[in-house]
């Protein structure tokens, strides 16, 4: 069974009031396709998970960020694979969202992000949140 490590980002902007968080629509023609999730992706042999989180999102979103620590670790036993999924803190430093990779992007409240069905693996940072900033 092939294992892979991804890795995610909870994407704050910097000085941002409202509470929202950046997510990502999966494109079609990809595993899981049309689902949100936190954005980020495969972590390659050799590369420190955080840069290839700082890598994946100026590939897919087009946004330079500053990674923190891991808010959550998710995993999905499927088939096919086993996914282990580093959900990192982040703050969005520069350039603005863009569809490079991605299906979609929004800025989303923990209220909205609670009304998704994001993929397993993205469950475990999704119920941090919901613990620690509410849905109202």
């Amino acid at each position: 069974m092939k294992r892979l490590v991804v890795v995610g980002g909870l994407i704050s902007a910097a000085g941002a009031p409202d509470g929202r968080f950046l997510v990502a629509r999966r494109p079609r023609g990809t595993h899981l396709a049309g689902h949100w999730e936190f954005p980020g992706g495969k972590v390659e042999p050799g590369e420190p998970p955080d840069d290839a989180l700082r890598r994946e999102l100026l590939e897919e979103l087009g946004v330079d960020v500053e990674v923190g620590d891991i808010f959550a670790v998710g995993h999905d036993l499927q088939a096919e694979r086993e996914v282990l999924l580093l959900v990192y803190r982040c703050v969005l430093r520069g350039g603005t969202p863009q569809c490079l990779q991605v299906a979609e992007w929004r800025w989303m409240t923990v209220a909205e992000l609670a009304t998704l069905d994001l993929p397993p693996a993205d469950r475990p940072a999704m119920a941090r949140l919901r613990r620690e900033v509410g849905t109202t």
